[in-house]
């Protein structure tokens, strides 16, 4: 994780919070802009050739964000960022923001890892669940592993909650070589 990344996802926060932007659709313009900038090789030859004039490279830019529709500030931050040759660090600066708009939201982040996939209802009865241990709103991210047999497996910061079959049967087998 780089120190400029987390700079720059309080920078675009701050921006978001002074002209009172909704953090997460500004958050999936964002996401949007990576999606494509990731999907397209073109797209990344033309903002990363520093052989184009800055003014082409805004050029593009502008042409991709009117597009998706993108608030001005957003547009202006990959402005930013391009002259700043910082467009390949964009996942991580969105996950970054990502953590900075959940830290000042006061949302806590957690994941979830469990045995199989959850269909929606589940995963809705979950993140409830989730929100209950964390004491407020959770922003839950799901993840599966079968090696857990059954059950689930929460992480929220450093703590972990370990409700999986196969975290009970550790915990046994601990237990039984302990005595």
């Amino acid at each position: 994780m780089s120190a400029f990344a987390a700079q720059y996802a309080r920078a675009l926060a701050d921006v978001v919070a002074d002209a009172r932007l909704d953090p997460l659709q500004v958050e999936r313009q964002v996401g949007d802009f990576a999606a494509v900038f990731a999907g397209s090789r073109e797209l990344r030859e033309a903002l990363l050739n520093p052989s184009l004039s800055a003014r082409q490279r805004i050029g593009v830019l502008d042409a991709v964000c009117g597009k998706l529709g993108a608030e001005p500030q957003v547009r202006n931050f990959m402005a930013v960022l391009s002259e700043h040759g910082r467009l390949g660090s964009l996942d991580e600066i969105l996950q970054q923001y990502k953590r900075e708009t959940n830290r000042r939201l006061g949302v806590r982040e957690a994941e979830v890892v469990t045995a199989r996939k959850l269909d929606d209802r589940e995963r809705g009865e979950m993140e409830r669940h989730v929100a209950a241990l964390a004491g407020g709103e959770v922003r839950a991210t799901f993840r599966q592993d079968a090696s857990l047999i059954g059950g689930a497996r929460i992480r929220m910061g450093s703590t972990v909650y370990d409700g999986s079959v196969r975290g009970r049967l550790e915990r046994l087998r601990e237990r039984l070589a302990a005595n």
